[in-house]
């Protein structure tokens, strides 16, 4: 009886392909994190019960509820991908979107039920991940993507950090503000991934000449290495003024990446200038944080939102409107909800990085709200216009992820992901 149930719930079209059951959740609790934070704030809710303290919760849900849900969506698409490696089925991947809701239950409920649970399936999950995705791409001979199978496990230890420093009620913030330096090491790892495809593909479907998009590794590869040492110098040299150096080094790093993007007229396309907009929001994320560590200002929080509401959350966006689209089966959404969406979530960011401005004043509270309310509000504009391409049947009633069949129907200028 309970396997012909899970068989039947497993068929839905919702359960067709790793990303759709996790886009769908990225974004529905997006809006429901931030309603609810700011509720708590305002005082229309009362405080919730939870193990290390509200905004260890709200950060830590942020990062492994909200964002880790879009990182498995796009892993489980594009592994296989890469890989020519079919690793989920049906089944599974219910398993593995009812364990990313058991995990935000437990956290909810720590309170009441201690840790431990949620512990238990976050980190589950991560685990999970790991067995389905490391096989597939050792098994690539050129090893081509290990670097998210890295990543992921160091997300994973450094979950573990986490969960361990609240259940001896140590200080578990360094262990996710290291969280965040990883997720931005992996941001950069998969954009090079995904604009080298986007990009050139876009330019080639436009019928743009001589102009060519690269991913440059020497670049690529001191970005992430100066990220890497300012994470790893915020948890195991706190109160260090190198930290700030590090930072600004990161930023410079970021900004020295943008290079590679300034490919002419072209940029200006909606979808590729969503892109360069989140390398913008990490340079200024770090550049900000380094120039208060240095000056003593009170910005750095406002700076780590830049990386994270900011540069995380655009991403995100930008991936979830493209991928999610082209591997359901649709050709992508032209319809002016899209840059509304990712205008609503930068201009989010940077609202909350002025609020923390000392000449915000009685202000800051109002520029709390409206933050909160445009870096939801862009969520919601895609869960509106996308619920029903993500848990819906693929046009073409094909199975699978492939990109839609072109024929004389295919729009002008389409492309494939």
């Amino acid at each position: 009886m309970r396997s012909t149930l899970i068989a039947r719930v497993a068929a839905h079209p919702l359960f067709l392909c790793g990303f759709r059951p996790f886009y769908l959740a990225t974004a529905g609790y997006a809006v429901l994190l931030l309603a609810a934070w700011m509720a708590f704030l305002a005082g229309l809710l009362p405080m919730p019960d939870v193990a290390g303290g509200l905004l260890a919760w709200h950060v830590h849900e942020l990062i492994y509820g909200f964002a880790l849900a879009s990182v498995a969506g796009f892993l489980l698409t594009a592994v296989p991908e890469f890989t020519g490696c079919g690793i989920v089925d049906r089944q599974r991947l219910l398993g593995l979107a009812l364990l990313w809701l058991l995990g935000r239950l437990a956290f909810w409920l720590s309170g009441a039920v201690t840790i431990w649970p949620a512990a238990l399936f976050n980190l589950g999950l991560l685990l999970w991940l790991l067995t389905l995705l490391a096989p597939a791409v050792l098994r690539d001979p050129a090893r081509a993507h290990m670097s998210f199978v890295y990543a992921l496990t160091a997300l994973a230890a450094v979950q573990a950090g986490f969960f361990l420093a609240v259940g001896r009620d140590a200080d578990p913030m360094p262990w996710l503000q290291a969280a965040g330096g990883v997720l931005m090491i992996l941001l950069v790892i998969a954009m090079s991934r995904i604009s080298m495809r986007l990009i050139n593909g876009m330019l080639e479907g436009e019928g743009v000449v001589g102009v060519e998009y690269l991913a440059r590794p020497p670049r690529r590869n001191l970005a992430m290495f100066a990220i890497a040492l300012h994470t790893a110098s915020e948890l195991w040299l706190p109160d260090n003024p190198v930290i700030g150096w590090l930072a600004l080094a990161a930023a410079a790093a970021m900004f020295n990446l943008l290079n590679d993007w300034h490919i002419g007229r072209a940029l200006f396309n909606r979808w590729i200038f969503m892109l360069y907009g989140v390398y913008w929001l990490m340079a200024l994320g770090y550049g900000l944080m380094g120039l208060s560590l240095l000056a003593g200002w009170p910005m750095v929080s406002a700076g780590r939102h830049l990386l994270l509401a900011g540069a995380m959350s655009l991403a995100i966006l930008a991936v979830m409107a493209v991928a999610g689209r082209i591997h359901a089966g649709h050709w992508l959404d032209r319809r002016p909800w899209v840059p509304i969406a990712a205008g609503l979530i930068a201009l989010g960011a940077l609202l909350r990085a002025a609020a923390a401005l000392p000449q915000s004043g009685g202000f800051g509270h109002g520029l709390l709200a409206l933050s909160g309310l445009a870096w939801a509000g862009g969520f919601a504009l895609y869960l509106a216009y996308s619920w029903r391409v993500l848990a819906g049947p693929r046009p073409d009633n094909a199975q699978g992820c492939s990109e839609p069949a072109r024929n004389e129907d295919t729009p002008a200028g389409e492309f494939a992901c």
